[in-house]
């Protein structure tokens, strides 16, 4: 049976609690027993068989400091625990704890500082409103997909004129810094379609137009980062010789094709357009969903305040740090060899990192506390059906759905993720009831 302890609270700044504890003298005189016994039974000493040397021996060999230490070891994770529960305390991380009394025959008195989950000062939710603009499916979005899906059909065909937007170009490269040509970046042949998101925007901004044989040139600042030494952080010149234009043609959308790309599941022309449009629609209708609910976390977390603690982060930081090293070593990689080739230390991947950190979870203890304030808690019911529908999604999870209900950990996450996406569910139905009303709308 616990001993009783005397436990007084005091709460201290930065999200941290102070315990004094009183251990009763009847508990530390038994630790002293327990730890003396396993000392004489481990001892080793001249002319005694081993664990056969006189306790007072023993002690005076071990030493009044080394064995308050042993006490000392043995006794403050065990009281601490034990206050911890008394006061329903959930700890961060592990406690700083000070003895400032441990003698035999008298009560032992603890003093323990220990990280908590800091208090959220929620904005007022009844007054969040984030309007998402609704976007409209344009019959120009309809026939920019259309092609977009049949361009890995197209028929690549050279032709004798000027280089269009959508064309393959034909073209050679050489970069000029300080006066040099970087003969790392030259280029001899090189093919390249005329597209955004293909080629740098300054070279777009030039290569249309140009006829073959012909040279263009254009200004480049390169990011610091880049791969070439020569041109990180630099300001180049890229000329560009145009050697030859091929066109892209297209095929014709006929219900032959339609019936193709649908595989199987439209017949005509007119029925996979208007399937292709309601796909656009359903990413559009997503799309307004997401932008909302990214405002209306913003706007809560934006009048709410939460001191993130610092135990907090350290926690938060070791494990995506963990969480790297473990996804750099299944693709054969090792963490130190990363950070290597980004130049940095483990410390200065921490301090880069940490404003992120504190970020995420500024987000995530508003968001808790709103699920909490909302009484958002799926049931376990809830959290099987969820595991049930998610689990095969994930590669590495499925075929493992009964593995993972046996799982505390896997139905802790499954929760988790749960109880966010319901969180967001209650934020919009906050967000739609708090806009005002096409009525309202116009009056103003």
């Amino acid at each position: 049976m616990p001993a009783e302890l005397s436990v007084v609270t005091e709460p201290l700044p930065k999200s941290q609690v102070g315990l004094t504890i009183e251990v009763p003298a009847e508990l530390v005189d038994a630790t002293f027993e327990r730890v003396l016994n396993r000392l004489v039974s481990k001892a080793k000493i001249e002319g005694f068989r081993p664990g056969r040397a006189p306790r007072q021996l023993v002690e005076a060999r071990v030493g009044p400091a080394a064995l308050r230490e042993e006490v000392v070891d043995a006794i403050v994770p065990q009281v601490v625990q034990q206050a911890m529960r008394e006061k329903s305390i959930d700890p961060i991380d592990n406690p700083d704890v000070e003895v400032i009394e441990l003698e035999r025959g008298r009560p032992a008195r603890l003093k323990a500082t220990i990280s908590v989950m800091p208090q959220v000062t929620l904005g007022d939710t009844s007054k969040l409103m984030a309007p998402a603009e609704a976007i409209d499916v344009t019959d120009e979005m309809l026939e920019r997909r259309l092609e977009d899906v049949r361009e890995p059909l197209a028929e690549v065909t050279p032709v004798e004129r000027e280089a269009r937007m959508g064309d393959v170009a034909v073209i050679d490269v050489e970069v000029e810094a300080d006066g040099a040509v970087v003969e790392s970046e030259t280029r001899k042949a090189m093919e390249a379609e005329l597209k955004d998101g293909v080629l740098l925007p300054e070279l777009l901004a030039v290569l249309p137009g140009t006829f073959v044989d012909e040279t263009r040139e254009t200004t480049v600042k390169f990011p610091d980062d880049y791969s070439e030494p020569k041109l990180a952080g630099k300001e180049a010149t890229i000329r560009v010789t145009l050697r030859g234009v091929k066109e892209k043609v297209l095929p014709q959308l006929d219900d032959a094709l339609a019936k193709q790309l649908s595989g199987g599941k439209q017949d005509t022309v007119d029925a996979y357009r208007a399937a292709v449009r309601e796909e656009l629609e359903e990413a559009a209708r997503s799309m307004t969903r997401l932008a909302r609910e990214q405002a209306l976390v913003k706007a809560l977390v934006d009048s709410s305040q939460v001191e993130v603690p610092e135990a907090l982060v350290e926690r938060e930081l070791v494990t995506q740090l963990e969480s790297m090293e473990r996804s750099l070593g299944r693709q054969g990689l090792k963490l130190d060899r990363y950070l290597d080739y980004l130049g940095k230390t483990v410390p200065q991947w921490a301090a880069d990192e940490r404003p992120d950190a504190e970020a995420r979870l500024k987000v995530d203890l508003i968001l808790d506390e709103f699920a909490r304030r909302e009484g958002i808690d799926p049931t376990d019911e809830e959290v099987d059906t969820f595991l049930e529908e998610q689990a095969p999604r994930d590669e590495d999870l499925k075929g493992r759905v009964a593995e993972l209900k046996q799982s505390a950990s896997a139905k802790r996450y499954f929760a988790s993720r749960l109880r966010r996406l319901k969180v967001l569910d209650r934020l919009n139905e906050i967000g739609i009831a708090a806009q005002p009303s096409e009525t309202e709308a116009a009056k103003s």
